[in-house]
């Protein structure tokens, strides 16, 4: 058997691994909290307040649409037989825009013009018997008068005038319906010709030559004529931010192809009806503006911003940088805390905001250009704020 081993060297060693031990905690704690190469601006992230522009906005998604377009259709059943323009051609009020074959209704106003004839030769034919029947009861009044002709006689001729005179009153009723029908098949016939309702460009073609259209239960649409030199944005904007919005507010929108250029222009409606995608709750909002340089076209996607305000050469620190202050009051909401780095040393700093973006804050009071903000997040809130260890179970 080994002798054991002497309780000196047992001894030894647990002193030995001590003192390295210390020596690993007293240079990492060196190297954490102490050294004069360590300072707080080199383990903190800080931005300096600045001075410049600010723009506080609500942004929506849209869609470019022509201000003002009439879909242009046929009032007439038949035979496109021609469509006399192409699609991006400019067009006046009046222009011919399409025909549709007119044999069906020539023959209709034929037919209504020969029976209209036929009516006014019977009406000639019964006023002149109306006239000769008048002249038989007058000189049947004047015998009866006379006692030369008998009572019969006398109201046989007054009674055919009264026939003559209702045949006379129905022929006319004839020939005023008739007279309707052919001014009914009259505006059908110039149905068949379409011209163009107003002044603009033809932006798509529903129908080609040669197609039959059935009018009769729904008006079929041939092309679209819309006035290009005036858009529409649709914008569609949140629940939450449509109470910012207002009519006439200041907007500015950018285009996916043209992300440099900024268009002016102003709210002029919004919509009540919401609409529900994907169970977000979007508003529409209206916006006009002019594209006399024809930049913008239809259905283009827009980058809406609605200016709620701006400031100029004011003094911005990082949103990261402000915290809402905990003493502040109800009614104060502008007031927050700010860290700022002073020699070194961090302290906390009650100030007044103003406008606010997603990467800025405009600062009104307590601080000044060049103080340096702390952005990186306080350990004493994260402490604050983190949840209670559960109890050990021994």
């Amino acid at each position: 058997m080994r002798p054991p081993k002497p309780r000196r060297s047992r001894a030894r060693a647990f002193w030995t691994a001590g003192a390295l031990l210390a020596v690993v905690a007293a240079g990492g704690g060196y190297y954490l909290y102490g050294g004069a190469s360590t300072s707080a601006e080199a383990r903190l992230a800080t931005a300096p307040a600045v001075k410049g522009d600010l723009e506080q906005n609500v942004t929506a998604l849209g869609t470019i649409k022509p201000k003002t377009y009439v879909d242009v259709g046929t009032q007439v059943s038949g035979q496109l037989r021609k469509i006399s323009v192409e699609i991006g051609d400019t067009v006046k009020k009046g222009d011919l825009l399409a025909q549709i074959d007119p044999t069906v209704y020539q023959t209709r106003v034929l037919g209504d013009r020969a029976q209209l004839e036929n009516l006014k030769a019977q009406l000639a034919q019964q006023k002149a018997q109306l006239e000769l029947d008048r002249l038989r009861e007058h000189r049947a009044t004047r015998l009866l008068a006379s006692q030369a002709g008998s009572q019969d006689a006398a109201d046989a001729a007054s009674a055919t005038v009264r026939i003559g005179e209702a045949k006379v009153d129905a022929l006319e009723a004839q020939i005023k319906q008739t007279q309707a029908t052919l001014d009914g098949d009259l505006a059908n016939l110039g149905y068949t010709k379409i011209y163009a309702p107003m002044d603009g460009v033809v932006v798509s073609t529903s129908a080609t030559e040669g197609q039959t259209l059935n009018a009769n239960q729904t008006a079929p649409i041939i092309l679209r004529i819309a006035d290009l030199d005036t858009m529409q944005v649709w914008a569609q904007v949140a629940e939450a931010d449509i109470p910012k919005v207002k009519v006439g507010m200041p907007v500015y929108f950018t285009t996916l192809g043209m992300p440099d250029r900024k268009f002016q222009a102003k709210v002029v409606q919004i919509l009540p009806t919401p609409e529900t995608v994907n169970d977000v709750v979007l508003y529409n909002v209206l916006i006009d503006v002019p594209n006399t340089e024809r930049l913008l076209m239809t259905s283009m996607s827009a980058q809406v911003f609605f200016m709620l305000g701006s400031a100029k050469d004011a003094l911005l620190v990082p949103a990261a940088a402000v915290r809402p202050s905990r003493t502040a009051r109800r009614e104060a909401r502008n007031e927050a805390t700010v860290r700022v780095l002073v020699n070194g040393q961090v302290e906390n700093r009650q100030v007044k905001t103003g406008l606010s973006s997603r990467n800025q804050v405009q600062i009104l009071e307590g601080l000044k250009e060049g103080d340096v903000v702390v952005t990186s997040p306080d350990p004493a809130a994260q402490q604050a704020n983190r949840p209670p260890m559960p109890p050990r179970m021994f």
